[in-house]
C-alpha cells in the first residue's frame, strides 16, 4: 500500500512463537496465523494432529523428512491462514489450540477446529502479533534495519 507501513517479520523458534500466541490469547485477543493445513487433518471432525494417521504402518515405510526438509523438497508450504481463538494450557504448556477456519460452518465443528500442539510444531509457519505481546528483545529487534533476503 502506497505510504503504508511495511510488514516486518522476525524469525523466531517455534517455542517463542507459541509463547507469544499463548500470551495474546490469554489476554483475550485472537491470533492470525499461517500454516500448511493439508497434512494430518480430519476435516469432518475438525481436527489437526501430527499423529492423526499412521501412514508408516499402512505403507510399511518411514516418512523421515523433518520440517526443514519438507520445505526444501516442496512437501510442505504455507497455504492457509486462520485465527487462533483459544488455547488449552496444562502446567504452563499449550496442549491444543482452538482454531476458527474460513471454510464455512459446515466444516469442522461449526467452522471451528482443534489443533493438537504437536501439529503446531510441524505445520505452523507464522503468526501476526502486536508488538506489545513480544518479549523485550524482539520489540527492540523491530527497530533494527531489516535484512532483505533474496526470493530464491
Amino acid at each position: 500500500m502506497v505510504g503504508g507501513e511495511p510488514v516486518k517479520y522476525l524469525n523466531v523458534d517455534i517455542a517463542t512463537m507459541k509463547k507469544i500466541a499463548m500470551r495474546t490469547l490469554l489476554e483475550g485477543q485472537p491470533v492470525w496465523f499461517g500454516c500448511d493445513c493439508s497434512h494430518q487433518m480430519a476435516r469432518n471432525l475438525g481436527l489437526w494432529d501430527s499423529r492423526l494417521f499412521d501412514y508408516e504402518s499402512v505403507y510399511d515405510t518411514e516418512f523421515a523428512l523433518n520440517k526443514a526438509d519438507r520445505l526444501i523438497y516442496h512437501q510442505s508450504r504455507m497455504n492457509h491462514a486462520m485465527l487462533f481463538t483459544g488455547v488449552d494450557v496444562v502446567d504452563g504448556q499449550p496442549r491444543r489450540w482452538r482454531v476458527e477456519n474460513s471454510w464455512s460452518d459446515e466444516s469442522g465443528k461449526k467452522g471451528f477446529f482443534i489443533m493438537d500442539d504437536s501439529w503446531f510444531d510441524e505445520f505452523m509457519f507464522e503468526i501476526a502479533a502486536h508488538k506489545s505481546y513480544l518479549p523485550e528483545d524482539l520489540q527492540k529487534a523491530l527497530a533494527l534495519k531489516p535484512i532483505v533476503l533474496p526470493p530464491w
